[in-house]
């Protein structure tokens, strides 16, 4: 689908930050009695097209749950395959740059390898004057590994006199989260069935419209996205008022 592509039927109000917590691609191959890491390469095919599509229909920010800190518990061959991907991810991710995509990782990349790590650096430098989308992938994230993270960073400013105690607000402490930058998420999007979070973007999903929908995520299409917009339209967002 090109970018200007006329999309019919697609609402109006569309989300600024679109969160996906892509979830089920284990699944997706032990159904068709492959190794879950295939599910992995399936998954990561359908992230592109929903990179593609969101950027099509304006889409400001687009963040992705590729892996948690809880994720390490898995199988390590299953967890080798993974960041081959990521690795694979990144060098694709270079595509988007003639379409002004910024390209940020959420997340402690301390303990992953250094190649891994270096590619990850030098794609956020590379992209960090774009503006027209901006594409963040949480790889060794947690939601309250980064909050921890936020508290030790104000904690240590109020010692070294930086702040006070009283300074510290939500806006301020939102300051010292991974997505300082970014807006919080509109629509949290978690395909497969599971109904819950699990530990992604928890601060930042405070008054998130959550969609759950029982598609496994490597059969997750732009249709499917579609649904999700044109239900997210038709809720009244009050954010605790009337």
């Amino acid at each position: 689908m090109g970018k200007n592509t006329t999309i019919t039927d697609l609402p109006e109000n569309l989300p600024e930050h679109i969160g996906f917590i892509m979830d089920g691609n284990g699944r997706w191959a032990k159904k068709r009695m492959m190794p879950r890491k295939f599910g992995h390469v399936e998954g990561a095919k359908t992230f592109k097209k929903i990179v593609r599509y969101c950027r099509d229909i304006g889409i400001r920010c687009i963040s992705f749950y590729a892996f948690s800190t809880e994720n390490w518990k898995r199988p390590d061959d299953e967890v080798h395959a993974i960041m081959n991907l990521f690795r694979q991810y990144i060098d694709e991710c270079r595509q988007y740059f003639l379409e002004e995509t910024r390209i940020v990782f959420l997340g402690d990349k301390s303990v992953l390898a250094d190649d891994l790590r270096q590619k990850m650096i030098d794609i956020e430098n590379d992209t960090k004057d774009y503006h027209e989308m901006t594409l963040l992938l949480a790889i060794n994230y947690g939601g309250r590994d980064e909050i921890v993270h936020a508290a030790k960073t104000a904690a240590l400013k109020v010692k070294s006199g930086e702040i006070s105690a009283d300074d510290i607000t939500e806006d301020l402490f939102s300051r010292y989260l991974y997505t300082a930058d970014y807006p919080d998420v509109d629509l949290l999007i978690r395909p497969s069935g599971e109904m819950r979070l699990s530990n992604y973007l928890i601060w930042q999903c405070a008054y998130s419209e959550f969609y759950f929908s029982d598609v496994l995520w490597p059969d997750f299409t732009p249709d499917e996205l579609k649904k999700a917009l044109v239900e997210y339209a038709g809720r009244s967002r009050r954010f605790g008022g009337v």
